[in-house]
């Protein structure tokens, strides 16, 4: 097995047929298991996070059980991402791996919702670095006509969880304590980590050279800058501004859940305006005007995770205190899911291996349109199924298997498409910043879908109600995706 050297010089100049022959295989296989570790942990911990809220009284604060994880996400990603453009990705990786570690141990020790709460946001730090450098580690290391086929593996990933994660996490949490599904991930990641750090231990960062002139060229588009070269200054750099962005988006979410009319509207305006101000300093140019090409790309991309996981996330809350179902079957809502993403994005990456040249480019707009769609239907019979009691529960799980294939095929098509347009040098920055977007809207989603369960018990409101309006404004996510998906590509004269 031959180790990757540079980033320059990577498997990409071989003349391997697959992501398996042999200047591949390692790297394939400890990227793959390194977002496996990430899809079991996930997966897991949403079926039993209804039973955890519960055992420690965070239940009325329930949405702070994702959006913990994944506020912290953002910094870790921010920070893995530019660790990465600069030395290389096995430091960022391996330091992910430990704090992910670290804690599983804590959320699995705490005997308050407060301290389980600490535990995720460690969590969330090693999540954001093990999975920008997953993509950060395709855009690199794999040549153009490969990387749809990695991106296409990497949601398979989750094929082996989805099937076993949500059953044994249930299985776990009945027979013993939802304490044990923590002290699961242990050997897994301790795995993840011998598998994925040799292959990727020569893979270093280019020449000093070629970074400034990178930076350089970032710096020329002053219409939406993200100030690469103050970095000196790491106050008014770009870990930095996740730090800032993390806090505010926090301030929002919680002023969200504020009785007090006044005190609300001024901590929410607040917390918006600081993280508006701090997207713009960790996005690529042209994220936040959806400019057309990468900062399209990105937008998609949080739109996209917006829908699907920021929908979701409540779903086994749903089905078990709606429906009253298990969590062993309401976590099978989250296995079929995860297994037709796979199978749409299996679907998407036969196609775009099909199809050439400009053809490729639009039939990826075309297919991230079709995907947002199906991804909708899916999300209307799941609502359904789940609010409506004439409904037969388990419909909902055949209405989210739809969404699942409906994601499958956007996503694979919007995240292949950004990562080509992806300048050299900067594929780090990129990956970041569609994880960024996958972090931040879900964030938002389930953040603010926990506020509307507080809001919605204390005012005498029902989790019925509640949970309509989360569907609600995911629904119009959803089909505010579908018109984004045409910015993809900048438009040819």
């Amino acid at each position: 097995m031959r180790a990757v050297t540079s980033w320059t010089e990577t498997p990409a100049t071989g003349t391997a047929d697959g992501v398996f022959a042999r200047p591949y295989r390692a790297l394939t296989c400890g990227v793959i298991l390194s977002v496996a570790l990430v899809a079991f942990e996930s997966l897991s911990i949403a079926t039993v996070l209804p039973e955890i809220a519960r055992a420690l009284g965070g239940l009325d604060s329930y949405g702070w059980g994702l959006s913990t994880l994944m506020l912290a996400n953002i910094v870790g990603t921010v920070a893995a991402g530019r660790s990465a453009d600069r030395t290389g990705v096995r430091r960022p990786l391996l330091l992910g791996l430990v704090v992910f570690t670290a804690g599983c141990l804590l959320a699995g020790a705490a005997g308050s919702w407060p301290l389980f709460l600490a535990g995720r946001a460690a969590q969330g730090l090693g999540v954001g670095a093990i999975m920008g450098m997953a993509y950060t580690v395709v855009g690199l290391a794999y040549p153009e006509r490969l990387r749809a086929r990695m991106f296409a593996l990497l949601s398979s990933a989750w094929t082996v969880p989805s099937l076993v994660g949500p059953a044994l996490a249930a299985w776990i949490a009945d027979a013993a304590d939802w304490r044990g599904v923590f002290l699961l991930m242990l050997p897994l990641t301790a795995a993840a980590a011998l598998l994925a750090l040799p292959p990727i231990r020569g893979l270093r960062r280019p020449d000093a050279s070629d970074a400034d002139a990178s930076d350089t060229s970032d710096a020329s588009d002053t219409s939406d800058t993200s100030d690469v070269g103050q970095d000196a200054r790491w106050w008014q750099g770009p870990v930095a501004a996740s730090c800032a962005l993390t806090a505010a988006t926090a301030v929002l979410l919680w002023a969200l859940s504020l009785r007090a009319v006044p005190l609300l509207v001024v901590l929410a305006l607040a917390g918006m305006a600081v993280a508006l101000a701090s997207l713009r300093r960790v996005t690529p140019p042209g994220t936040l005007s959806l400019r057309p090409g990468v900062g399209a790309g990105i937008v998609v991309r949080g739109l996209l995770c917006a829908v699907y996981f920021g929908s979701e996330a409540f779903i086994p809350l749903g089905l078990t205190e709606l429906r009253h179902l298990s969590a062993t079957e309401a976590g099978l809502g989250l296995s079929v899911g995860a297994l037709t993403w796979v199978a749409g994005s299996g679907l998407q990456a036969r196609h775009d291996t099909r199809a050439a040249g400009d053809k490729k480019a639009r039939g990826r707009g075309r297919s991230v349109a079709l995907g947002c769609a199906v991804l909708f239907a899916g999300l209307l019979i799941t609502a359904l199924a789940m609010l409506l009691p004439a409904v037969p529960a388990l419909v909902a799980v055949a209405g989210w298997a739809v969404g699942g294939l409906g994601m499958g095929v956007a996503f694979n098509a919007a995240t292949t498409d950004t990562m080509e347009q992806a300048a050299s040098g900067q594929e780090g920055a990129v990956s970041a910043g569609l994880q960024l977007a996958q972090t931040l809207s879900t964030a938002l989603i389930s953040g603010a879908g926990g506020a509307a369960l507080a809001i919605a018990h204390a005012h005498g409101s029902t989790t019925r109600a509640a949970l309509l309006g989360v569907f609600a404004v995911t629904g119009v996510l959803a089909a505010l995706a579908v018109p984004a998906a045409r910015r993809l590509r900048p438009r040819t004269v």
